[in-house]
């Protein structure tokens, strides 16, 4: 086993972000790889214009790859915030005005996983009111993605780096996708497993993965120190892969690292060009 036993797909939001949007599908392409992800792409806008929707779909399938992963509206990001469900007011409305239109997009192209951050803590709102309302956006997401034949992902992501951010620990996200199942009743709600998140956060990631592979509906990785690409930092990240693997998790590893100082497209020399598309 190891890396060339996994099925990756590249993060079109955080590599080869030093070329416009749409050249960035070719780009993962001509490095080798046949899927990638993206987080949602118009980070001022929940519902753009048809003719960017378009554009961005023919990109994607005039590259040859298959779009595997795309984040719902969660504000400006990168940037200050971590999504917009759980945020009262403007915020969450124009994460409700994205809902079908990011799933009408990912169907469009036969994307199956969708993942909606869950959104910061707001000074001076009570947080038992933030968590209703997240249930009730996360519950509307469900079912749209439910519709296409998608799941929903939910994220934890790292305190250090998100500290207003709630869901900041493995359990704490599979919490809350346990109640959206519940609230829906369809069960397409799952953990999203960022071994550089729970890294982060310090949590032990072999008992993490152990617990909760079952529940596990899309891994990312990045190395930690860092947020670099594998072999950058400390994390055994090849075992940890096997160990997911043998737990029995078979779907796809987003590639959600920064590349450094070079072009994205040299920061994948950890993997052998004849493992970079999938099989």
């Amino acid at each position: 086993m190891g890396f060339a036993d996994q099925r990756f797909t590249v993060n079109l939001s955080i590599l080869f972000t030093e070329l416009p949007l749409l050249e960035r599908p070719a780009a993962a392409a001509a490095a080798g790889f046949t899927a990638v992800e993206l987080w949602w792409p118009w980070a001022d806008s929940p519902t753009p214009r048809r003719s960017e929707l378009d554009a961005l779909g023919r990109a994607i399938e005039d590259a040859g790859v298959r779009l595997t992963g795309l984040n719902f509206y969660a504000g400006r990001l990168p940037g200050p915030d971590r999504g917009a469900l759980s945020v009262p007011g403007e915020e969450s409305e124009r994460f409700r005005a994205n809902v079908d239109v990011a799933a009408d997009f990912a169907g469009a192209l036969g994307c199956t996983a969708l993942n909606a951050l869950y959104g910061n803590r707001v000074e001076d709102t009570d947080p038992a009111e933030q968590d209703a309302l997240a249930l009730q956006n996360l519950a509307l997401a469900a079912r749209a993605a439910d519709r296409i034949g998608a799941v929903l992902l939910v994220e934890a992501l790292n305190g250090p780096e998100s500290p207003l951010y709630p869901l900041r620990s493995a359990p704490a996200a599979v919490a809350v996708a346990d109640k959206v199942n519940e609230a829906t009743g369809l069960g397409n709600a799952r953990f999203l497993m960022d071994l550089y998140h729970l890294s982060m956060n310090g949590e032990d990631l072999p008992s993490a993965i152990g617990r909760y592979a079952a529940r596990t509906g899309h891994v990312q990785i990045a190395d930690n120190p860092g947020r670099g690409a594998p072999g950058t930092g400390s994390l055994p990240l090849e075992d940890l892969l096997d160990q997911l693997s043998a737990a029995g998790y078979d779907g796809w590893v987003g590639l959600e690292y920064k590349p450094g100082a070079s072009p994205s497209a040299e920061a994948f020399e950890w993997l052998p060009a004849g493992a970079r598309a999938a099989r």
